[in-house]
């Protein structure tokens, strides 16, 4: 069974950081463009940053700077470095794959979701 296993989250005081890491387990051939995606309570769920396969970059202008994608083609697993943080970054992070199940096949997944919480 294919999923997204995410891990990382926790309660952090502003100006934390945190490290969310997400990775793809079971039959997948590979995995294409990776993200990370948020929503925090009474709020939509938002586009925070992605990365294709190739390592190209976009990320909300809310965190341009502070937080950084990146990800491990061979593990099929995508990070979220997230600096400077700030009570608005308080929100459920959802981990979005692109998935490659065979030569002829792709589908997009969802994790869990982690909680994400910074607060003093």
């Amino acid at each position: 069974q294919v999923q997204l296993v995410e891990s990382g989250g926790g309660l952090v005081q502003p100006g934390g950081s945190l490290r969310l890491s997400c990775a793809a387990s079971g039959s997948i051939f590979s995995a294409n463009a990776m993200g990370w995606y948020r929503q925090a309570p009474g709020n939509q769920r938002e586009l925070v940053a992605t990365i294709t396969s190739g390592g190209s970059t976009n990320y909300a202008d809310s965190v341009k700077g502070r937080f950084t994608i990146s990800r491990d083609n061979a593990k099929n697993t995508v990070y979220l470095q997230m600096n400077s943080l700030k009570p608005e970054d308080t929100a459920v992070y959802y981990c979005n794959a692109d998935l490659r199940l065979n030569l002829f096949s792709t589908r997009k997944y969802w994790g869990q979701g982690t909680q994400v919480t910074v607060s003093s």
